[in-house]
């Protein structure tokens, strides 16, 4: 277009070609480069066609429909409007049209051209203002009048051009918006006789079957008035550098007016292949701004703004000319330079939306498409995933981990049971159990308050500490190893799992239990430490022998059946070159223990494979009362930084175990054994720790993100038992219409606990009192929508809760019993009655049980309609 900056139009028929528009048109095919195979994203555009015989173009509108295929109108500074075409031929039912003109009274610019979507033939032109004539013309392209009169005058005003009088058209078909100026034009999609025009100071919607009336709204939004074509009663039009969007349902003003930009804007168009998208250019810019209202809500009040995604795009380095979305390629566009026609084909890319659902499944959605997440080697990601420690816990919990109260130990078998750090701590916390039910230490009781503080505290207490020294048992030999006795390092070694109840220290029990695990090696190590060197022995032969066992267990027996304690033998000098070739850490530190001498035992006290209670029941017995505080405390410290489970045995559930459990959440992420663990410590400052409560409400969400809700119930009925202080308090009551007391707190036989209504009525007990009134103001209770007794009558029998199934909530907990006598009520149309009945009727009913009340009330309740994952 002379003197402006050129404008892109792509065919409505084929969706590789597109023309641009300046002081000529150009017709270019657009195409990959190449072969599709090696670079298919990259394309180029061929010329095919210039059309230079129209000149003075201020506007170009493309013909809509598929025959001729590459008609356009052409909008010309002095109001004439020329159809023209660009090198293909048409067949003889066509060819009249090419180069058929529409030349208004007066001469003034043509602003805007539209084509009718529907009644292609018509096509509405936008002039500029004259005080004798109308400005928006619409033209019949079928139409042959030209009288000669008007001929002759045609001939007259332009008489530099010869013209054919078979070829223009002065009369137009309807004659709108007189003595103002049309800036803009569009068709209205909905409704093809509308046409909406922005007038000089209004938009105005213009109805061909009455054009004496139009619907106007005065506003200065008047330039590039356009229709969203997925939602065809919402338009967009500007003016300078703000965007002003209609909703034509509401015309009286603009729902939303877009952030001003500080250059005036040159075009604004919606995206034809995503709803809701809205591109617009500012004047000397490199940069495209996308308004995306896909999400836009239905505005509620007058004053209520639908929100926007605002982003901006960059296609190319130099000043944009113009754009054009491509009408069927999703979210392509082709923009022109303003200088030299440079051409640029881009796609604007989507923002992408992830979700990580609480399963682990990974999908996202982009633009049109959802996509799920899956790579090669499906097998090692199902291993990744099996090995997540979400998976793990929604595992443990289907199979009620932690809940098993009475042999605590069983909960690392719930957990799958390969597991060394939970089989330890499981393992601990059973033994803390034993000790503190125990009734000798309920009998002392600061020995009983010791037992949680974990083995780090329950030495530092120790005194009258005894030394021994005793014979190797089965020979008559004295050895020189000195070993300690008090009774709090009995209590350590009970803790530790390798003595019962009771002051002598006989471990044969526990030698047993490690036999039967076929954990030959440990039983072994353990009956050397206890001084049994036979028994070790015999444990080894025993191991060698069994099914599947190791024969190298023989030659360690036989090589420890040489032992003497005679310092320079040469039995002591191979045992202490060789032991740390043992691939079995229990064989190493028997032989390191064998070996060493009296009170340095660092061979066996620091050798990390072995089981942290092994090594601290050995430190227990061996190192005397200056050694001992400082190695639990150099091991406590340890543990704490690595976060191993093991270390509670040390730390007990005191503050520094907490920081142990901390350091082990941080490094796995399982919050659900850090808050079973702390539950179970009887300290309650432990409980109130503000990291202790964040993973008790972390993992409460978790269970419900899983819709694990009957499990996260039990997990809080577990919490409750062990934390009374957590019991939430009521949250809902029933409270008289009349005096506004609660009903609930003087139903209820026992003190009021929280339960809230569910003590009130009665169980199906004829002993028991009815309550069918206020006991504050002695006003009725309301009544059943369906019995029409007042709340508080036993519910009579009716399907599903006959005398049969009374019976049997009978022989359940009293609180579950009385469910059916519940006050229950819509929240919608306050309607209500019994539960029992309630139930009953939503089985075959939809609509309130009231007469005359359509409310749906059961479909109103979301989660209503949604199945616990773990109700199987």
């Amino acid at each position: 277009m002379s003197g402006s900056k050129p404008d892109i139009l792509w065919s409505p028929h084929h969706p590789d070609r597109y023309v641009i528009c300046d002081s000529e048109l150009g017709l270019y095919r657009i195409g990959p480069v190449g072969s599709s195979e090696t670079k298919p994203k990259e394309t180029a555009a061929t010329l095919l066609a210039i059309n230079s015989d129209t000149p003075y173009m201020k506007c170009v509108a493309w013909y809509p429909k598929h025959e001729p295929e590459c008609l356009l109108a052409v909008g010309q500074a002095n109001g004439r409007v020329v159809l023209t075409s660009l090198g293909q031929s048409h067949n003889s039912t066509y060819k009249d049209l090419v180069g058929k003109e529409f030349v208004p009274k007066h001469a003034r610019q043509c602003n805007t051209l539209a084509w009718n979507p529907v009644d292609s033939n018509l096509l509405a032109a936008g002039l500029d203002k004259h005080r004798a004539d109308f400005s928006v013309l619409i033209w019949d392209i079928s139409s042959k009048f030209s009288p000669e009169a008007s001929v002759a005058s045609e001939k007259s005003r332009f008489s530099a051009v010869e013209l054919d009088s078979s070829t223009v058209v002065t009369k137009p078909l309807y004659e709108l918006g007189q003595n103002d100026a049309c800036l803009s034009l569009c068709w209205l999609l909905r409704d093809p006789k509308l046409l909406l025009a922005g007038m000089h100071r209004n938009l105005a919607i213009f109805d061909l079957r009455n054009t004496s009336q139009k619907t106007f709204v005065n506003t200065k939004a008047i330039q590039g008035v356009t229709v969203d074509p997925h939602f065809h009663d919402r338009v967009a039009s500007f003016f300078e550098g703000q965007v002003a969007i209609w909703d034509l349902r509401k015309f009286e003003k603009p729902v939303l007016t877009l952030n001003e930009q500080p250059k005036p804007l040159t075009k604004v168009a919606w995206c034809p292949t995503r709803n809701g998208l809205l591109a617009t250019l500012t004047r000397d810019s490199n940069i495209i701004r996308l308004y995306d209202m896909q999400h836009t809500p239905t505005p509620i009040g007058d004053e209520t703004e639908p929100t926007i995604i605002e982003r901006s795009v960059q296609p190319c380095e130099s000043q944009i000319g113009s754009f054009a979305w491509h009408p069927s390629s999703q979210n392509r566009m082709v923009v022109v330079s303003a200088a030299n026609r440079v051409m640029t084909d881009f796609t604007v890319f989507e923002r992408i939306s992830l979700a990580w659902s609480s399963t682990s499944s990974l999908m996202w959605a982009c633009g049109r498409h959802l996509y799920d997440c899956a790579e090669d080697g499906a097998e090692g990601v199902q291993g990744a995933i099996e090995k997540d420690i979400a998976t793990k816990m929604r595992q443990r919990a289907q199979s009620s981990y932690g809940h098993d109260t009475v042999q605590v130990w069983r909960n690392h078998l719930l957990a799958g049971g390969n597991d060394s750090q939970l089989k330890c701590l499981w393992y601990d916390l059973f033994y803390m159990k034993l000790c503190a039910e125990d009734p000798e230490l309920k009998l002392q009781g600061n020995k009983q308050s010791l037992v949680h503080s974990g083995i780090k505290n329950i030495v530092k207490t120790s005194s009258g500490t005894t030394e021994s020294r005793r014979c190797w048992s089965g020979s008559d030999r004295q050895t020189d190893v000195p070993r300690y006795h008090s009774e709090e390092r009995c209590l350590a070694l009970r803790l530790c799992g390798w003595i019962s109840r009771g002051p002598d220290i006989d471990v044969e029990v526990f030698l047993r239990s490690l036999e039967h695990e076929r954990e030959w090696e440990r039983a072994a190590a353990v009956a050397l430490f206890n001084l049994d060197i036979r028994r070790a022995i015999q444990i080894l032969n025993k191991g060698a022998t069994a099914e599947k066992g190791d024969l190298n267990l023989n030659v360690v027996a036989m090589a420890l059946s040489g032992y003497t304690d005679e310092k320079s033998s040469l039995w002591r000098e191979m045992c202490s070159s060789l032991r740390l070739q043992l691939k079995n850490p229990y064989l190493c530190v028997m032989f390191a223990f064998l070996t060493s001498e009296p009170g340095a035992y660092d061979g066996v006290l620091f050798e990390s494979s072995v089981a942290v209670r092994d090594r601290v029941a050995f430190a227990c017995m061996f190192l005397s009362d200056a050694q001992l505080p400082r190695y639990i405390d150099k091991l406590t410290n340890e543990m704490k930084e690595v976060g191993n489970l093991e270390g509670i045995l040390l730390t007990g559930l005191t503050k520094d175990g907490v920081d142990l459990m901390e350091s082990y959440v941080d490094l796995t992420g399982d919050v659900q054994t850090a808050s079973f663990c702390m539950l179970k410590g009887s300290p309650g400052d432990v409980l109130k720790d503000p990291r202790v409560q964040c993973w008790i409400e972390n993992y409460r969400n978790l269970l419900d993100a899983w819709r694990f809700w009957h499990k996260r119930a039990e997990f809080d009925i577990h919490r409750g038992k062990l934390d009374p202080s957590s019991k939430p308090l009521a949250q809902v009551f029933v409270s008289c219409n009349f005096c506004g007391k609660s009903i609930s707190y003087s139903c209820s036989a026992m003190p009021h606990q929280g339960r809230g209504f569910s003590q009130y009525g009665v169980s199906g007990s004829p002993t028991k009192s009815k309550v069918t009134s206020c006991p504050g103001c002695r006003k009725p209770l309301p009544r059943c929508a369906l019995c029409l007794m007042n709340m508080g009558t036993p519910v009579s029998n009716c399907p599903g809760t006959g005398k049969s199934d009374e019976k049997v909530d009978l022989t359940r907990e009293n609180k579950l019993a009385q469910f059916n006598n519940w006050f229950t009520w819509c929240h919608n149309c306050r309607h209500g009655g019994h539960a029992g009945h309630m139930l009953s009727w939503f089985r075959d009913h939809t609509e309130c049980p009231v007469s005359a009340c359509t409310c749906k009330c059961m479909q109103l309740d979301t989660t209503g309609n949604l199945v616990p994952s773990d109700s199987s």
